[in-house]
């Protein structure tokens, strides 16, 4: 039972839902990505069938297809205004940007106000270097309120692109006083005013910016490429280096780091206006993506690779995007538009590899990363990537062997490597070389850091649990498991150990309360109901625990559980002295 454990990680996707019955549909549904270049559809036959394909389309989260269907139900209806808004949205989610743009003119002619429609206008003029028509579209930040922050960005960049320098900067300072908008205002009052020769004026704001936000990548990068163009490069290795001790491994800070050892120059942060408005386009998707709302992050991001097609960081978090709603196809299509040079093309090649995974290609995914290996033998993201592939697919010694083989790499650990241990020690328990597993929970406990709670809950879940199977431990397991509670108490696999740690004590009045909670929060797991199912049988309730045994039965359990389900609901469990832990081995102060 122990398996079913390991397998466990906090929900990444939260379902959220629709704001409208109608174009919210379309909308949401228009966040699948380019599909069509790899399943194409063909057109119905009316405008009537076109359009509802392009509705049901939508509601499949299938923008490519709600495009194709919506392109030819406005050559049978050009005048339809809802029609006009559902394909305007399905193009720009789909990344047609050339039906989008001319839909968008229209929409704007029928209906001046559309912000959407002026903002697509708006960065299309950008892109073609118009700056009056693009300061024309945004309206200078929406008749200069500084709450229009997407427009006062853009509005400030097209400033600088007719090299209004003075302008750019007003426009942009527009944002004081907004104390949520004061990060924007410094990060790309700094690029504005590097990419307009204003070095003490940039720096200035970029300083601001790292204060507020020294883990923010865009940020960080930024003040340091241009403190490195300042002349000082041992300081600009100092910011990547104290931002790589947030986030180790980082292949961008990495690869600036060993450029700037090299004596290469760095670019300036923003080397065009398109780039430089890309980049506000990419930090409002990124945000959005952060916060779950994923129409707004697509459009933000569809409109950043418009103006720069091959900005890496809109390119990486668009496809997460799309392979957070399993349009793991299109994900792929994204990631490998990364280019070649670039410092992330490892990380997309990796994602790469866990998408065809998630698709079941296997054999594709695994010849991949071994590829990558190949040529980097000695890059320690491309061994963990092919350690935790082996790892999803229960090839337990295998995966242990490539965790070994990335720790050995890492020499002295940190907290950084805390998770190594922790997948590692699961693979052993899973090959069943538990001495192994038990010393490298042990590290990884030891190793967690404070700032990741529900990582301590993880692995006191995973150790305190495995005591507990084995009848070992079970007083120090039981202390484990509260405290995983403590930091978890919403996560019904770990609340479910608790339970399962009262059963092994005999106190089944007690693992019945904590189990029915466990149940509430997993109700469809099958570990979960068989352990209900015994504290049932335990406190008399036997019709109760043989429906929970049923639950678990139909629930796919692991094929070493379900002989075990089927043998309980057949015969009940054995009689039993008053405590289970009367029967379990003597606790051993170092876990046996």
């Amino acid at each position: 039972m122990l398996a079913h454990h390991t397998r466990r990680h906090p929900s990444r996707r939260p379902l959220r839902a629709l704001a409208t019955a109608l174009l919210a549909a379309t909308i949401a549904a228009s966040a699948g990505g380019t599909a069509l270049a790899r399943d194409p559809v063909e057109p119905a036959r009316s405008l009537e069938g076109n359009f509802l394909a392009g509705y049901v389309a939508g509601l499949a989260r299938d923008p490519a297809a709600a495009a194709t269907f919506l392109r030819e139900a406005l050559i049978g209806d050009p005048a339809n205004a809802e029609l006009m808004e559902r394909a305007f949205v399905a193009f720009l989610a789909d990344g047609s940007m050339t039906d989008a743009l001319r839909v968008a003119a229209r929409l704007v002619e029928a209906e001046p106000q559309n912000g959407l429609a002026r903002l697509a206008l708006g960065v299309g003029a950008l892109r073609d270097a118009r700056w009056d028509a693009a300061l024309g579209s945004f309206d200078e930040g929406g008749d200069g309120r500084a709450s229009d922050l997407t427009a006062t960005l853009l509005a400030a960049w097209a400033h600088a692109g007719a090299r209004d320098d003075d302008a750019a900067l007003e426009t942009i300072d527009r944002l004081d006083g907004e104390p949520a908008f004061e990060i924007f205002r410094l990060y790309h009052g700094g690029l504005l005013a590097s990419y307009l020769g204003m070095p003490e004026e940039a720096e200035a704001r970029l300083a601001g910016a790292y204060e507020m936000q020294p883990t923010a990548l865009s940020v960080v990068d930024a003040y340091a490429r241009h403190v490195a163009r300042r002349g000082r490069s041992e300081e600009a290795i100092g910011i990547y280096e104290s931002f790589l001790t947030q986030v180790p491994g980082h292949p961008l800070a990495e690869a600036r780091i060993a450029a700037l050892e090299a004596g290469e120059r760095l670019e300036r942060p923003a080397n065009s206006v398109a780039e430089g408005a890309a980049e506000v386009l990419y930090a409002l998707g990124s945000a959005g993506n952060a916060q779950g709302d994923e129409m707004p992050a697509i459009i933000y991001l569809r409109l950043a690779l418009h103006l720069a097609p091959v900005h890496e960081m809109s390119l990486i978090t668009l496809a997460d995007v799309f392979g957070r709603m399993e349009r793991l196809e299109d994900a792929i299509l994204l990631y490998e538009e990364v280019p070649l040079g670039s410092p992330l093309h490892v990380t997309a090649e990796i994602e790469v590899a866990h998408a065809l995974e998630r698709l079941e290609r296997n054999a594709e995914a695994e010849s991949r990363l071994r590829a990558l290996m190949a040529e980097r033998p000695d890059d320690l993201e491309v061994v963990t990537a092919l350690a935790n592939i082996l790892r999803v697919r229960q090839q337990w010694a295998d995966a242990a062997d490539y965790y070994t083989r990335a720790l050995e790499m890492v020499g002295e650990p940190t907290s950084a490597h805390w998770t190594m241990f922790y997948f590692r020690g699961a693979s052993y328990e899973r090959a069943k070389q538990w001495p192994k597993a038990e010393a490298d929970l042990k590290q990884a406990l030891a190793l967690v850091p404070e700032a990741s709670p529900l990582g301590r809950a993880q692995v006191l879940n995973y150790l305190g649990y495995s005591w507990v199977d084995m009848g070992i431990n079970i007083d120090e397991a039981f202390e484990m498991l509260q405290e995983a509670v403590s930091l978890s108490p919403r996560d019904g696999m770990i609340i479910d150990s608790l339970g399962w740690a009262y059963y092994r004590l005999g106190r089944y009045e007690d693992a019945v309360r904590e189990l029915e909670r466990a149940v509430e929060l997993k109700p469809e797991d099958p570990v979960i109901n068989d352990h209900l199912g015994d504290a049932y049988w335990r406190v008399g309730r036997r019709l109760e625990a043989r429906f929970q045994w049923q639950h678990a039965l139909d629930a796919d359990p692991e094929p070493e559980d379900r002989e075990e389900i089927v043998r309980k609901l057949e015969e009940g469990l054995p009689d039993t002295p008053a405590s289970e832990a009367a029967q379990a081995p003597p606790t051993q102060p170092n876990g046996g």
